[in-house]
């Protein structure tokens, strides 16, 4: 560990130099008023600098781009404004999924901006405009490697003009929307323009085909004439009002809901914010989509709530993936049942340029429901999270975490009843972006506090043009508890490796953007280093010039079943605990998605433990842009196990359908039919954005049970019976409004 952890520093410290050849652009004080009418004539766009010169990242990366595209950008004592004239030479529609906020920039034709107002590269914001003038905001964290977090709204505004060969942009950013050090006279920036007609994603500051284009380590600098002011007061108070009502046919009840409560986000510097949260409703007017589990461990669900959003890496980025110290979908959330909240209050952001602080606390009520039947108390809680970071070398950090759960009855601390969590992360990134990893211990604290209630991992990756290099390993003790976060694999102690290596060909010409062989492994075992689960997949992956990609893998597994399980994961009879091995081989695809009708198809066929299985999902969309797209989503599987074992068919479908009516005015309707969760699902939702940032939803939810009388137990047969296959219903009238000085 000692010398993992020293190799990782040399690394941070002997990469952590700058990029060679950073633009700049030089950012003057507007003298006049800027008007927002995508009319670039006022006397200071005329005298602003411009940034033109563009770099093809998509599909090659050694040449200036072939679509032109100017940027200035100028300021006011309120607004950063960003003018674009982006030239269109190419006949024919623009690609555009929608007319609904937040689009996919990978498959719209775009301009946006990324600004990182700390220079740190690591954190930062985004915004972007199709030619038909939606918007698109979000925020860039972990240095902006895997794109934007669009989950974060705010207000800003723009104004689209198009003209004969090409269209023009104006932005206007509000600096009380973002986060900024007042005192900075350098911000890093970065422009880029996705325009599909001609196949290509180009920006100012030139950014390697293996990386994001988003990838904040090759920004260049914005320099101000000056540094922007501070905001000032800076307050926004968010009311929303619900009224629904919902009949449980399950368990024979029906109730009105009507509730309100507001939000408020203030900022206590221009870096560092305080959002405030009283009675919170964390409906969810977008359902989940449904999963399939043909695994032997729970799924992963995202994020959507936006008290959560803001600075959300600072708090859930701790550990990885498969072991994390906090997941907020922990809160307000028992059993698939929503908890309500009192109250909450999270301080978070930037002290300075090398600090970043956040605190959170939330207060959840005591709650009873019925499941199947049974009356289940759940006690009110307390949450606290503390967590701090601090910037070493170029763009590398180290962080610590303090995540707290209590539990009260009857307003009463149970005193031998919390949950604790104490951790210690670093995070390594050089400034070319080539190297990137962690290493972390986490310890809980828990009353009857045991051995081995500790988690280490440490992950190191090198990216390159040709080469994509992955090693990780994690331990977790068995008596390890986050119950405010989440591991894989509890109540047992175990090693994972994790190692993975990619070498990527690129065609100098041809159908064929780049071609490359892969094998990755995941391989697990128990505290003696005996294997309990195995995986090796070598695989081929072929990326074409019209972005269609195609992957045929093969599978070798190893699993040993620590005790008799359903491997159909269907309630069927289980098979005996011991070692198995088994392996299948699967093709997958993915059309060009430019294209108004496109499809994906995943096909799988092998062994399965002691039977074999056939899997086929995939999705087929057809968009008549701008103003609707029909989707049709589906996963297959059939499992044929021997003679004195039951199969399994298991089929899940979704179908989608989104109308955009206008760029504030949205229909959409998703159906779900989950033959494993047994379960029939509506949801139409009407969204109408009367105002910036302000909403009105209709949302009408529909489940009904799929089984049949004769299939199940007399129980069971009853609750048939007695519901007609109906198991719950629902019609939500949500209303948000935001208020800001």
């Amino acid at each position: 560990m000692k010398n993992i952890l020293t190799l990782i520093f040399l690394i941070s410290y002997f990469l952590g130099f700058s990029q060679k050849n950073k633009p700049s652009i030089n950012i003057k004080k507007a003298k006049g008023i800027i008007k927002l009418d995508g009319v670039l004539n006022e006397s200071d766009w005329q005298k602003a600098e411009i940034a033109s010169e563009f770099y093809q990242q998509f599909p090659y990366d050694t040449s200036y781009s072939k679509t032109k595209t100017e940027v200035k950008i100028t300021y006011d004592d309120n607004f950063i404004y960003i003018g674009a004239i982006c030239f269109d030479e190419v006949e024919g529609d623009y690609v555009v999924q929608s007319l609904k906020r937040d689009f996919s920039y990978p498959i719209s034709d775009a301009f946006a901006i990324f600004l990182d107002p700390f220079g740190d590269q690591t954190n930062g914001f985004s915004f972007a405009v199709s030619p038909l003038g939606v918007q698109r905001e979000g925020l860039l964290q972990g240095g902006g490697g895997r794109g934007v977090t669009t989950s974060w709204d705010n207000k800003w505004f723009s104004k689209v003009t198009p003209e004969q060969g090409k269209w023009i942009v104006e932005m206007a950013i509000p600096f009380k929307t973002i986060r900024y050090n007042s005192d900075a006279m350098v911000w890093g920036v970065n422009f880029s323009r996705n325009d599909l007609k001609q196949n290509e994603n180009s920006s100012w500051a030139a950014v390697p085909r293996n990386f994001n284009i988003a990838a904040m380590a090759f920004n260049g600098d914005l320099i101000w004439d000056s540094p922007p002011k501070k905001a000032g007061l800076n307050v926004s108070i968010i009311p929303y009002g619900i009224v629904g009502y919902t009949a449980d046919y399950e368990n024979d009840t029906s109730y009105y809901k009507v509730n309100t409560g507001l939000d408020a986000k203030i900022a206590i510097t221009s870096s560092l914010n305080l959002d405030i949260t009283v009675n919170p409703d964390f409906s969810q007017v977008e359902v989940d989509a449904q999963q399939t589990n043909l695994s032997r461990f729970s799924l992963f669900f995202p994020e959507k709530r936006q008290f959560f959003i803001e600075n959300s890496d600072l708090f859930g980025q701790f550990g990885f993936s498969k072991i994390r110290p906090f997941f907020s979908r922990r809160i307000g959330l028992s059993k698939g049942q929503p908890i309500p909240i009192i109250a909450g209050a999270r301080l978070s952001g930037k002290v300075n340029d090398n600090w970043r602080i956040g605190l959170m606390n939330i207060q959840t009520a005591e709650k009873e429901f019925i499941i199947e039947g049974d009356t289940l108390l759940v006690n009110s809680k307390n949450y606290t999270v503390a967590a701090v970071q601090r910037k070493v070398f170029k763009r590398s950090a180290i962080g610590g975490i303090f995540v707290n759960k209590e539990e009260f009855a009857n307003s009463e601390i149970v005193s031998d009843d919390y949950n604790r969590i104490i951790g210690l992360d670093y995070n390594l990134s050089s400034a070319d972006n080539k190297w990137a990893g962690k290493l972390f211990y986490h310890h809980s604290l828990y009353e009857n506090q045991k051995k081995l209630s500790g988690a280490t991992a440490g992950w190191l990756m090198y990216n390159t043009q040709k080469w994509n290099i992955h090693w990780n390993h994690e331990y977790v003790g068995k008596n390890y508890n986050a119950q405010v976060g989440f591991v894989q694999r509890s109540n047992r102690t175990y090693w994972r490796l994790e190692p993975k290596i990619e070498y990527k060909i690129y065609p100098k010409s041809g159908p064929i953007n780049n071609h490359s062989p892969n094998l990755y492994i995941n391989f697990y075992t128990d505290s003696a280093l005996a294997p309990t689960d195995l995986l090796i997949m070598p695989h081929y992956k072929i990326k074409f010039q019209n972005t269609s990609v195609l992957e045929i893998h093969y599978h070798e597994m190893f699993t040993r079943l620590l005790y008799d399980t359903d491997v159909t994961f269907s309630g069927n009879t289980t098979i005996p605990k011991g070692s198995y091995r088994y392996r299948n081989a699967m093709i997958k695809f993915n059309s060009d998605r430019r294209k108004p009708i496109n499809y994906n198809f995943k096909v799988l066929y092998g062994s399965h433990y002691i039977g074999n299985k056939f899997t086929l999902t995939g999705g087929l969309g057809f968009r008549k842009q701008p103003w609707g797209i029909l989707s049709f989503n589906f996963n297959f599987n059939d499992i044929r196990m021997p003679t004195k074992y039951q199969n399994a068919t298991i089929l899940l479908i979704g179908p989608k359908l989104e109308l955009s009516f206008t760029k504030t005015l949205f229909w959409s309707t998703f159906v779900q039919y989950n033959s494993q969760a047994e379960n029939f699902n509506i949801n139409s939702r009407i969204q109408w954005r009367f105002r910036p940032m302000s909403d009105l939803y209709i949302v009408y939810t529909d489940n009904y049970f799929t089984f049949t009388e004769t299939e199940y137990d007399p129980y069971f047969t009853r609750l048939n019976t007695q519901f007609d296959g109906k198991r719950n219903r629902a019609l939500v009238v949500k209303f948000v409004y935001w208020l800001s000085n």
